[in-house]
């Protein structure tokens, strides 16, 4: 395996130096048998593997209670790894990749599966050339398990004679403010913040990423990137499927626990926040604390909340059999926050998602100001659009002279669509970036405890009040599976200032006969 060379051209890399783990490594991933380890734990190791970035001699350990032997772990353990072509270097680096995979089943409340998990570790480790070993543990688990099983990693499978130890952790990270500060403190007990990586994935995506560059990099971006110059700010996530059967696990968490408080948040922090000092982990996250310390919690009336209905042939969700009775929990919710310091007071970030809507996509649609009027009229405004997924993109809608011997404006756009610029580049997966971080110690894109329970502050009222805790439970609107949600959408976001393009700009532009 061959490392990857970074093409950064003439940009300085935004790298700092951590401590890297290149040798003597195990990592555990404990739910291993479980969907999140099949689907995207263990692909994005093979990932890693495949491009050479996973340390030499690495061994990857599975954990979980179901009981099977070697070759079936092998079978689940790589099933999501495609290989559509039958690639025979595929192939060959499948089979290898299965050489660096074992399994052990235990229990996660019971110290003595623990203990037969280390002397797995150890076996593996007595054939190490140095006496220093390093464990990262991954933890693909419900957050039910998070604090017994830190608590045995730590009395149990904790290296003491050198080494690092380094703990991964999945959302969700309690269901508001109190629970999140008590498994925060729960942790905290057995865990150091400095070993502990809170994963939230879409900060391993490429053009979550790719923000930072945006705004610091080019200063014709950054003189526009404030309230003198944006109208509003809306951060969409639309999602074309339902809950199909697993409606009693969202009821209980929504679509505000599930997407807007961890995913969108994080997009907006980056979006929003001030300047670094420098690209070190703890500089990027103290601006993101101090964006999110500015955003009082969310009114009642800058929040829509709906629920899909059956439409063209597709069930509703309370038609879904796991979905409680009469339940009143929100598929689609689109809320409104205001950041209160000198760069955006008065300017309306919006954030939206939703299940069993017309496509699949997440994007940043940054809206600016009208032009003055005078020499235009009812022009349209200018947009910069950030498309995360699917097919990566950045585009700035604009305004042009339309060819030929009229003077008249036609809307256009500057389109950087990342699968048409950069032919031969591979965007990498999130959670293949952020398992890399977490190897080299980069605390950058992982979420730091204080920045969450500044996070579940501005969330917290709204979803007691969703919940039934502070007064009757809202009852959510209704919209048709596969639409672009609730009818109320439109008037939500116009009264916030947001104006849709004309009926005549269709993106891209392909023809002038058109217009």
């Amino acid at each position: 395996m061959t490392r990857q060379r970074s093409l950064s051209g003439t940009i300085p890399s935004m790298e700092t130096s951590h401590e890297e783990l290149k040798e003597n490594t195990i990592i555990i991933v404990l739910g291993a048998s479980g969907d999140l380890a099949k689907k995207k734990t263990l692909p994005a190791l093979f990932g890693l593997f495949r491009q050479g970035f996973l340390p030499r001699d690495v061994k990857i350990v599975g954990y979980a209670r179901t009981k099977m032997d070697h070759a079936e772990f092998l079978k689940r353990g790589t099933s999501y790894i495609k290989n559509p072509n039958d690639d025979p270097e595929q192939a060959k680096a499948i089979d290898d990749f299965k050489s660096l995979l074992s399994y052990v089943s235990g229990d996660y409340e019971d110290g003595s599966a623990f203990d037969s998990l280390t002397s797995h570790l150890e076996e593996i480790e007595s054939h190490y050339q140095s006496k220093e070993c390093n464990r990262i543990f991954y933890l693909a688990l419900p957050p039910s398990v998070f604090i017994p099983v830190a608590k045995n990693l730590k009395e149990h499978c904790y290296v003491t004679k050198g080494g690092v130890n380094r703990m991964i952790v999945e959302k969700p990270f309690g269901k508001d403010t109190e629970s999140a500060r008590e498994l925060l403190g729960s942790l905290k007990k057995y865990w150091t913040e400095d070993e502990t990586f809170r994963i939230d994935h879409y900060l391993g995506k490429e053009m979550v990423k790719n923000i930072l560059v945006l705004r610091f990099a080019n200063v014709a971006m950054n003189a526009a990137w404030d309230k003198n110059s944006i109208s509003n700010v809306q951060i969409t996530f639309k999602e074309p499927f339902g809950t199909e059967g697993r409606g009693g696990y969202f009821d209980e968490f929504g679509i505000i626990r599930d997407i807007l408080q961890n995913h969108l948040l994080q997009v907006l922090s980056i979006l929003a926040m001030e300047r670094p000092v420098s690209f070190a982990a703890e500089d990027i996250r103290d601006e993101k604390v101090k964006l999110l310390r500015a955003i009082p919690p969310i009114e009642r009336d800058d929040v829509l909340l709906g629920q899909y209905v059956s439409a063209n042939g597709k069930p509703g969700y309370l038609d879904d059999d796991t979905v409680p009775r009469n339940s009143v929990c929100p598929t689609f919710a689109a809320a409104t926050l205001w950041i209160h310091n000198p760069r955006w007071e008065g300017v309306p970030f919006i954030l939206k998602a939703g299940k069993a809507l017309n496509e699949a996509k997440v994007e940043v649609r940054i809206q600016f100001k009208d032009v003055t009027q005078g020499i235009f009229k009812d022009i349209a405004r200018n947009e910069l659009v950030i498309r995360i997924q699917p097919s990566e993109a950045v585009y700035l809608k604009l305004n042009a002279k339309t060819p030929g011997l009229y003077t008249r404006a036609m809307p256009t756009e500057m389109d950087l669509t990342y699968k048409r610029r950069f032919i031969d580049a591979q965007i990498p997966e999130a959670y293949e970036a952020l398992i890399l971080d977490a190897l080299k110690g980069d605390h950058s894109n992982f979420v730091r405890h204080d920045e969450l329970d500044v996070a579940w502050k501005i969330f917290t009222p709204i979803l007691h009040w969703i919940d039934g805790l502070a007064g009757p439970r809202p009852r959510p609107v209704t919209y048709p599976y596969g639409s672009r949600g609730p009818k109320e959408l439109d008037p939500f976001v116009g009264k916030y200032g947001y104006k849709r393009a004309s009926e005549g700009y269709v993106w891209p532009v392909v023809s002038l006969a058109s217009l």
